[in-house]
């Protein structure tokens, strides 16, 4: 069974850093692209970033690009989302998500690419 755990949310200020880890167990790690989304109250959940099953590729929301920064440690089978110059609107619960498959040609940045989601983290900036 594959599971999925979001750590590292928390209440900040805006201009502050975090940084939010995603551990997986039930299966390897390494060959599957991952992605995070998050989802603001009464907003749907949306797309942040995603990253290759070996680093090589990145991909980012406009509204993140140049602020936040996606990487994994294969060894650890973790997967981190280091958020700089958090601002009020950053405010949401964040998913980490990985697809079934390692081998999927579904785009990084559509929810339907994904079939296993953790529980999320809560993220709360104030302004």
């Amino acid at each position: 069974q594959v599971q999925l755990v979001e750590s590292g949310g928390g209440l900040v200020q805006a201009g502050d850093s975090l940084r939010l880890s995603c551990t997986v167990s039930g299966r390897s790690f390494e060959y599957y692209a991952m992605g995070w989304f998050r989802q603001a109250p009464g907003r749907e959940r949306e797309f942040v970033a995603f990253i290759s099953g070996r680093g090589e590729s990145t991909g980012y929301a406009d509204s993140v690009k140049g602020r936040f920064n996606i990487a994994r440690d294969n060894a650890e089978k973790t997967l981190y989302l280091q958020m700089n110059d958090l601002q009020p609107e950053d405010t949401a619960v964040y998913y980490c998500a990985s697809p079934e498959s390692a081998f999927s040609s579904g785009a990084p940045d559509m929810q339907d690419t994904y079939a296993h989601w953790g529980q999320g983290t809560q993220v709360t900036v104030s302004s």
